[in-house]
């Protein structure tokens, strides 16, 4: 196997922005009386093991299935323009330090990075057909951000304690001010939508101080289980582009790509797989802290064969 890497520095590509924020009312409680804004850390067992987890509230009226999340009787529902489903976008950046003519680089930011979800409980110890959509709303443009987006026509077979496979994001999350976490995720039991159960279904909020530099493990329950996410700020971040290229294969292999940054123990599972023929990998995007080190881990194994490990670090700015 050979594979060629590109890291690029992505950082505040949808154009440069003010340090100052504005300030939109997001305070109160879900339909369960839980605080939106409150966060509570309860020690909590899953999987058999126990974990601090970080309980995330629900905002209020922010669900899809009720269709409450479309009834624009709040100001963040107005200020995210939640009634856009639409993707965001990949402009031309507008903050490049140029050098003969050229983008060199982008400035550092603070942005959230997301290192794994995984599904954390189910009434249902499974496996189970999931499907549907994680995505993150910034003030970049508001449009959403996918993390996880699944199809009703093609879901994943996965268990309590499996992890989910991030399809993004797209770009960088910005973590200047507060940011909007949506879902909308279901378990296919039926032929008919209304009849699948609701695993997790609404809108949290994050803001840039409920983290800090160290990954914190977040929960989001749900009716039918719960999806935790571990997450991160980082700042002084540029994002790194991540393109692998299976340019050789002689026999299939099972690949298993992972990436570490520089200050975090945290992994971040970029593919897990089967190789059977040359082929390109999904492109991901990853925060750095600027100077500090990403090391890209390869393990490949084959039936003919032991795994073999190896390592491929970089210098992010």
């Amino acid at each position: 196997m050979t594979s060629g890497t590109t890291l690029q520095d992505m950082n505040t590509i949808a154009g440069k922005h003010d340090a100052s924020s504005n300030i939109v009312d997001i305070s109160g409680c879900d339909e369960n009386g839980r605080s939106a804004t409150n966060r509570r850390s309860a020690l909590v067992a899953s999987d058999g093991e126990e974990d601090d987890v970080l309980d995330l509230g629900v905002l209020p009226k922010s669900r899809h299935r009720d269709g409450s999340l479309y009834r624009n009787t709040h100001s963040w529902k107005r200020f995210y323009n939640v009634d856009d489903r639409s993707e965001t976008r990949l402009p031309d950046p507008t903050d490049c330090d140029i050098s003969n003519g050229e983008c060199i680089r982008h400035q550092p930011n603070r942005v959230l990075q997301i290192f794994s979800l995984k599904l954390a409980e189910l009434v249902d110890l499974g496996p189970v057909e999931l499907y549907g959509y994680i995505a993150v709303r910034d003030g970049l443009d508001t449009l959403r951000n996918y993390v996880v987006n699944i199809s009703r026509d093609d879901p994943i077979i996965v268990k309590q304690g499996s992890l989910i496979g991030m399809a993004g994001p797209k770009r960088e999350i910005d973590l200047i001010s507060t940011i909007l976490v949506e879902y909308d995720m279901r378990i296919k039991v039926g032929e008919e939508e209304r009849d699948d159960y609701q695993l997790i279904d609404g809108v949290t909020d994050i803001d840039d101080q409920d983290l800090r530099n160290c990954a914190l493990k977040c929960r989001i329950q749900g009716d039918c289980g719960a999806v935790d996410l571990t997450i991160a700020r980082v700042d002084n971040a540029v994002m790194a582009n991540i393109e692998v290229a299976v340019s050789e294969v002689q026999s299939s292999f099972d690949l298993r790509l992972r990436c570490f940054i520089g200050g975090y123990n945290e992994g971040i599972r970029l593919f897990k797989g089967t190789i059977g023929e040359s082929r390109h990998l999904k492109r991901s995007v990853v925060a750095v802290k600027n100077g500090s080190t990403l090391v890209l881990k390869f393990k490949v194994a084959s039936k003919s064969s032991d795994s073999v490990e190896d390592c491929c670090p970089f210098m992010a700015g």
